[in-house]
């Protein structure tokens, strides 16, 4: 999904998208991850966040909540805040889950709150995104979903066209947001 929201970035004008992911999180509470993962996109930092136009932020639904790795790196965002760092620029959200009714809405809400909390600007779908009315698997409003049933499965022609939406929604509101002065 996160590549598929970054296409949709690039295919706006002078926009360039950057795909991070953050380590997991130890029960034990100790580091277990190295500091470069060693396949897949790089972790995030909180200076790439704050060097950010825009924020599309997504992950697995785990009990109608977003993941723990997720939740505990937004843990460590106190000092942007203080900063308002974020404040004024865009942000959506996306996830995944293996049930339909595993709470893809509640996830997006439960990473919408940290946004929100930052002052950042909430981008959904639109009604006029015709997915968002024919999908018979995810994607609702408040950002793209994506259904797997349960194992790794591509994502429906629907769910890619909301990730693309979504993107370029992102990419246009930041590069609006910028020429008029914001943040």
């Amino acid at each position: 999904m996160a590549e598929f929201v970054a296409r949709g970035v690039e295919e706006v004008e002078g926009a360039q998208a950057k795909v991070r992911t953050v380590p997991e999180v130890s029960p034990t509470h100790e580091a277990t991850e190295p500091p470069v993962p060693k396949e897949g996109p790089p972790y995030a930092t909180l200076e790439d966040l704050a060097a950010c136009d825009g924020l599309a932020l997504g992950s697995p639904t785990h009990f109608g909540n977003m993941a723990a790795p997720l939740k505990d790196f937004f843990d460590q965002t106190t000092p942007l805040w203080f900063a308002g760092a974020l404040a004024g620029k865009p942000a959506g959200v996306f996830t995944a889950t293996s049930s339909m009714h595993g709470g893809h809405e509640t996830t997006l809400l439960s990473m919408m709150l940290p946004l929100l909390h930052h002052g950042m600007i909430f981008v959904g779908l639109p009604a006029r995104e015709k997915a968002l009315l024919q999908t018979k698997t995810g994607g609702t409003p408040y950002g793209p979903s994506h259904f797997s049933g349960g194992k790794l499965s591509d994502l429906s022609r629907e769910e890619r066209e909301l990730c693309l939406a979504l993107g370029r929604r992102l990419a246009r509101a930041a590069r609006a947001l910028k020429r008029e002065g914001w943040p």
